[in-house]
C-alpha cells in the first residue's frame, strides 16, 4: 500500500479496552495497519514459515513469550493456526493481555470448531479504501473501473493485478483452505454471480448458467461471505406492504465485478455505470455500519415492484441514480416507502452539480454523490 493513506480504522485505542478479531479480504491493508498502528507491540505473523513451523508445532510458546507486561500482542492470520486461541484465551483471561487477531477468513475458524473467545473479543471487518481515506484522490470513474482495493487503487499496472487477485483467491483462499475441490466449477460459479451483482439471488438460475447443482451454488455463496469476498444485503420489513424475502447479493468491491464480467471500461449513462455508481455507495455504507457499529444495512423491495436501494440504520431511505437531471419518476420508491411511516430522511445519490429539495417531493433531499459522502462520514445522515 501507498505510505500517506491514513485509514480510518483506528485499532489502537480499540485494543487498549478489549481483544479484537480483525477481519478482511486479502489485500485490504490488515498487516499495513499492523506495521503503521502496532509496530510497537509484540506481534507474530503466521505467513512467515518459520513463525508458522514454530507455533503450530507448539502453541504453548505463546504463553511462554507473552506477559502481563504485554498490553497489546498481535497474531497476523490467526486461521493459520486455530489451536493457538486456546493460548490466546488464557493470557486474556490470567494475564490480562489484549490481542489483535488478524485474517482474511473467519471460515476455518468456525468450521474447525476453534475457539473463538465468547464474549472476550469483539469483530472488527477491515474494508477496501473509502472516499474519506482517499481524500483529494478519491475518483469515482477510477473506483468503478479499478475498484478501491488498497494495493490495486494505485498500481501501474491495476489489470494485471486483478487479473492476480482473481487467481490467487482461487489458488490461495479457495484451495489451500480446502473450502472446496472443483475450482473449475468454482471458477465458472464466480464469473455468474459477478453477473448477478446488485441483484437479488436466484441460486436455481445461478446452478443453471454456472452447469452446477443448486446445493453446490449454495455452498459457494457461503464460501464468498465467509471470505468477506461477498455480502447479502436482506431486505427491511415495513410495517404495511409485504416485502420480498431473498437478499441482494454485492462483491466487496467493484473493480473485480468489472473484470469478472469481462468489461474493458464503464461507460456513463448505460446500466453498468448505475450499478457501479450503487456498488460504489454501497462499499461506503457498509464499511461506515461496520467502523462505526451502526445498525445492520438493508435494502426494500415489495412484490408490489417499490423499491428503494439502501435503508440505512432502520432510519435513512436511500436511492441511488446514476443521473445528472434526476426526475419525478425517480422518486416513486421513496414516496411508496414513506408511506410506511418509520422513515426519518430520503435522500437521492446522483450526478447532478447540486444539491436540491424537488417541488413535488419536499421530503426528499437530492445530493450530489461527494456531498452524500462527506455528509455519511461527517455522521450528518
Amino acid at each position: 500500500m501507498r505510505d500517506g493513506i491514513d485509514r480510518y480504522l483506528k485499532v489502537e485505542e480499540l485494543l487498549l479496552k478489549k481483544s479484537h478479531f480483525l477481519f478482511g479480504p486479502r489485500q485490504t491493508g490488515k498487516t499495513w495497519l499492523i506495521r503503521e498502528q502496532l509496530s510497537r507491540y509484540k506481534s507474530y505473523n503466521l505467513l512467515q514459515a518459520k513463525e508458522f513451523n514454530r507455533l503450530n508445532a507448539n502453541p504453548s510458546l505463546l504463553s511462554e513469550e507473552v506477559f502481563e507486561g504485554d498490553e497489546i500482542v498481535v497474531i497476523d492470520e490467526i486461521q493459520k493456526i486455530p489451536k493457538l486461541l486456546d493460548e490466546v484465551h488464557y493470557l486474556i483471561e490470567e494475564r490480562g493481555v489484549n490481542f489483535l487477531l488478524t485474517g482474511s477468513s473467519a471460515r476455518k475458524l468456525k468450521r474447525g470448531a476453534a475457539n473463538l473467545l465468547g464474549a472476550r473479543a469483539r469483530i472488527l471487518n477491515l474494508h477496501p479504501f473509502v472516499s474519506r481515506e482517499l481524500g483529494e484522490e478519491f475518483s469515482l470513474e477510477q473506483a468503478m473501473l479499478i475498484g478501491l482495493i488498497p494495493g490495486i487503487y494505485f498500481s501501474d499496472d491495476p489489470e494485471k493485478d486483478l487479473e492476480s487477485y482473481i487467481r490467487v483467491y482461487l489458488q490461495e483462499e479457495v484451495a489451500a483452505e480446502g473450502l472446496t475441490r472443483n475450482l473449475s466449477a468454482f471458477g465458472r460459479f464466480l464469473e455468474v454471480a459477478a453477473l448477478c451483482h446488485a441483484e437479488e439471488i436466484n441460486f436455481s438460475n445461478i446452478a443453471s448458467d454456472a452447469q452446477v447443482p443448486r446445493t453446490t451454488v449454495i455452498d459457494y455463496f457461503q464460501i464468498l461471505t465467509d471470505t468477506l469476498i461477498a455480502y447479502e444485503l436482506k431486505p427491511w420489513k415495513g410495517a404495511k406492504r409485504k416485502t420480498v424475502e431473498r437478499a441482494k447479493f454485492y462483491f466487496f468491491d467493484f473493480g473485480l465485478v468489472r473484470k469478472l464480467q469481462g468489461l474493458s471500461e464503464v461507460v456513463p449513462k448505460t446500466p453498468i455505470y448505475g450499478k457501479a455508481l450503487e456498488s460504489i455507495i454501497f462499499q461506503e455504507l457498509r464499511a461506515y455500519t461496520d467502523y462505526h457499529d451502526v445498525s445492520e444495512l438493508h435494502y426494500w423491495r415489495t412484490y408490489q415492484k417499490d423499491e428503494v436501494d439502501f435503508i440505512f440504520d432502520n432510519r435513512v431511505g436511500i436511492e441511488v441514480k446514476a443521473k445528472t437531471n434526476v426526475q419525478t419518476s425517480d422518486l416513486k420508491g421513496l414516496a411508496k416507502l414513506k408511506e410506511e411511516g418509520s422513515i426519518e430522511k430520503y435522500y437521492v445519490v446522483s450526478m447532478e452539480q447540486r444539491k436540491r429539495v424537488p417541488r413535488t417531493h419536499p421530503f426528499v433531499t437530492i445530493l450530489p454523490y461527494r456531498e452524500f459522502l462527506g455528509m455519511l462520514w461527517d455522521g450528518e445522515l
